[in-house]
């Protein structure tokens, strides 16, 4: 076989329901520099999507600032799952000391999301930390309730993820709880991420490199900001996590674990060694794509198609 081709679309199954998904699809794209990824939620329009464009090209084509650490503590990520999986997540997670939990999932009862954590909890023992995301899925009255009870069954929160939608709901249950609040949708779905620093409406901001338009422009947004970063990921392969973890490195300042360890979320990925904790951890590297997974991960023509034209549309915004 030939060299790969410097585009390759690519679609792998999750193992388990995440994000409503249960496959997650792309587009790599190789420069002077590696490969970069570029891989948009498809809800996210082609203008949003111009952001993820370009953290793929200097992936691709210029490649990343200098690290300032070897590796990345990061946090075990757990789906909507029942407890016993939940258990099982953790226990099988690498080492990890940290927990995300999903909760607020769509179609379950409120039960769910303590029996969960309390799984969590006994898997993690007393001093782990357990954090929460409910993807803006409350309103204030809701998550000021919500959060009293999941703070109870998690034996403490270290802080609960956008359980709000937007920055003046942010403000208003910030007031009403004592969990601390992290921002991810408040910072990267508006066209001012730093309002909520200047409205005071998080204790913590999470980056997501792809959505925030690259490793730099994270770079200077933490810089600006003030807060303490959590660097997270978007779902990608592990070509996509290798842009996160090279932010995560490059940060002056780590205080927390980072949601990087969701490579542990694809039945399959795109390089021979997948970038998964070890001792809670992922070491600073760059994995390359092999030819023969990516033909194993190849999308249907179809797929193929859809991503071509969004990809001509974006490139045309950019």
């Amino acid at each position: 076989m030939g060299a790969e081709p410097d585009v390759v679309v690519w679609d792998v199954p999750l193992r388990t329901r995440f994000r409503g998904l249960t496959r997650r699809d792309g587009v790599l794209v190789r420069g002077d520099a590696g490969w970069g990824e570029f891989s948009p939620f498809w809800d996210y329009d082609d203008d949003a999507a111009v952001r993820w464009w370009r953290a793929a090209r200097e992936a691709a084509d210029e490649g990343w600032p200098a690290a300032v650490r070897t590796h990345v503590p990061v946090n075990v990520t757990v789906p909507a799952v029942d407890p016993e999986h939940a258990h099982r997540i953790v226990t099988g997670s690498g080492g990890c000391r940290t927990a995300k939990v999903k909760v607020a999932e769509p179609g379950q009862p409120t039960g769910a999301d303590e029996a969960r954590l309390e799984a969590v909890r006994d898997a993690l023992g007393p001093h782990g930390a357990i954090r929460i995301d409910a993807n803006a899925a409350w309103d204030v009255d809701t998550a000021t309730e919500r959060l009293a009870a999941l703070d109870r069954a998690a034996g403490g929160l270290e802080y609960a993820e956008q359980p709000v939608p937007g920055v003046d709901d942010l403000v208003a249950l910030r007031r009403r709880t004592h969990v601390p609040l992290a921002a991810d949708e408040a910072v990267r779905r508006t066209d001012d991420p730093l309002e909520v620093v200047r409205r005071h409406a998080a204790d913590v901001i999470v980056l997501k490199v792809q959505p925030l338009g690259g490793v730099r422009a994270c770079l200077r947004l933490a810089e600006q900001a003030g807060l303490p970063v959590v660097v997270s990921s978007a779902l990608e392969s592990s070509v996509g996590l290798a842009a996160g973890l090279a932010l995560a490195a490059a940060l002056p300042e780590l205080p927390y674990a980072c949601g990087l360890a969701t490579a542990a979320l694809l039945a399959d990925d795109l390089v021979p060694d997948p970038l998964l904790p070890r001792d809670g951890a992922i070491d600073v590297r760059r994995p390359v794509p092999s030819a023969a997974l990516l033909r194993a991960a190849a999308a249907p023509p179809s797929l193929v198609a859809r991503w071509d034209a969004r990809l001509a549309a974006v490139r045309a915004r950019a």
